[in-house]
């Protein structure tokens, strides 16, 4: 069996359009999702990308591979396996085409090809599916004969929003700039609002002054629009060479973005559903055509799964479960009875859900001075808006005592003395703004 992984970078599921999205912002995705089975609650352990893709290859939570922070200085141990080396050890060709080596080191392991579209680019999250897909198409036709896993990273939801012409006024027919609409003016109080401002937001009105964030939540779709269409193009390589049938797809994100949600403008922090919760689809062989799956898993759950369809035997230190007993149906019952996931970049917090409840705890306190412990009900509020904290002390209570329990015996029995988080704190705190390349926007 052949694997094909695609990561969608920043791509939040409510906005695919298979998950509910109000706008088709993902016919291909829509149909392909039909061929197989479609995750509907696959949730981010840790966040944003550094550590989302670290969990990714080990199959370890944050916790274990301490990978808690995007731009912290603790590298992964080499002692924790990566499932691309073990699929290169049982005789599998290994393939990127992906920059996140750019990051970190440890995202080369296991690769025997490791092509890098951007290299010539000085912000790699510019570069577009087209860009991708002009080396990943030739790979695929030039290596269909072998066994392999081809991990393909798109970049196009990431920030900055530049969708090609032809889908532009997809999603949005009005202005982008209209005196009367307020909707952006905390967004230029922010640390990066006035960069953006002088960069890429140029491209759309002279001065750069975007006032209305629906227009810039259309150029977000817009990109998810033209990301489906690089998708179909690649899946679409593996029919015209006869290897669709003996292809195992994968489709995930790392993580989502918060488009003004909780005052959070076009960037990926807070733990809140837009950012952790994040599509899942799979197609391939041995895989049922037409399932949805409702069961809570994560990503730490992919490199298992990834491994059990190889036929390779899964390493014990994974903590992540298979898929496969879902997928086939040999299994219904929860395979998780909660979810803790983390984020220490921006903001410094744990969050921990069940039972259809979430409950955020912080370590320091965050630039926009949100309380240090919130409660949502997801069922009667979906977006988070309600903290519940103070109205159910006693509940929120019994959540933070269960999440606070859960680090101390994982701190335990990992040897350590402290809660990563508590050690590491946040690695790029908002207030120190973004310093980002702009010739290139």
């Amino acid at each position: 069996m052949n694997i094909l992984a695609i990561a969608v970078d920043t791509l939040r599921a409510d906005h695919v359009s298979c998950y509910g999205y109000k706008y088709k912002t993902t016919p291909f995705l829509d149909e392909y999702a039909t061929r197989g089975v479609r995750f509907e609650n696959f949730y981010a352990p840790g966040i944003p990308t550094q550590p989302s893709f670290t969990t990714f290859y080990t199959g370890v939570h944050p916790i274990t591979h301490q990978i808690v922070a995007h731009g912290g200085k603790v590298a992964l141990d080499r002692k924790i396996p990566v499932f691309t080396e073990i699929l290169q050890k049982a005789g599998y060709l290994t393939c990127a085409i992906d920059n996140l080596w750019k990051m970190k080191p440890w995202f080369t392991r296991g690769y025997e090809f490791y092509i890098d579209p951007s290299a010539r680019r000085e912000y790699g999250q510019t570069v577009d599916c087209d860009t991708q897909n002009s080396r990943a198409i030739p790979w695929l036709r030039e290596h269909k004969r072998e066994r392999f896993f081809l991990f393909v990273h798109y970049w196009d939801p990431h920030t900055p929003y530049i969708p090609p012409e032809r889908y532009r006024g997809l999603f949005y027919q009005g202005k982008p700039f209209e005196p009367n609409n307020h909707s952006m003016d905390d967004f230029y109080k922010r640390a990066y609002g006035p960069a953006w401002a002088k960069s890429w937001f140029t491209r759309y009105v002279p001065d750069g002054h975007i006032t209305n964030a629906d227009f810039v939540k259309a150029l977000y779709d817009e990109e998810i629009r033209y990301v489906d269409d690089g998708i179909k193009k690649l899946i679409g390589t593996l029919k015209e060479e006869g290897i669709e049938k003996e292809t195992l797809v994968i489709i995930f994100s790392d993580h989502g973005e918060s488009l003004t949600e909780h005052g959070i403008f076009f960037d990926h922090h807070g733990l809140y559903e837009n950012n952790i919760h994040v599509p899942l689809i799979m197609v391939g062989p041995n895989v049922p055509r037409g399932r949805t799956i409702k069961q809570l898993v994560q990503h730490t759950d992919l490199a298992p799964t990834i491994l059990e369809a190889a036929q390779v035997r899964i390493p014990e230190s994974m903590e992540g479960k298979s898929l496969w007993p879902l997928i086939s149906g040999e299994k219904n019952e929860p395979i998780y009875d909660k979810l803790i996931t983390e984020e220490s970049t921006r903001m410094c917090k744990w969050a921990m859900l069940k039972d259809n409840y979430k409950f955020i705890l912080a370590r320091e306190s965050d630039y926009y001075h949100f309380p240090p412990r919130e409660l949502y009900d997801l069922n009667s509020d979906p977006e988070e808006k309600n903290n519940l904290a103070e109205e159910k002390p006693s509940l929120a209570r019994q959540y933070e005592e269960e999440l606070e329990d859960w680090i101390e015996q994982r701190i335990r029995r990992l040897n350590r003395k402290l809660d990563p988080l508590k050690e590491q704190g946040a690695s790029m705190p908002y207030w120190l703004g973004w310093i980002h390349p702009r010739k290139y926007w």
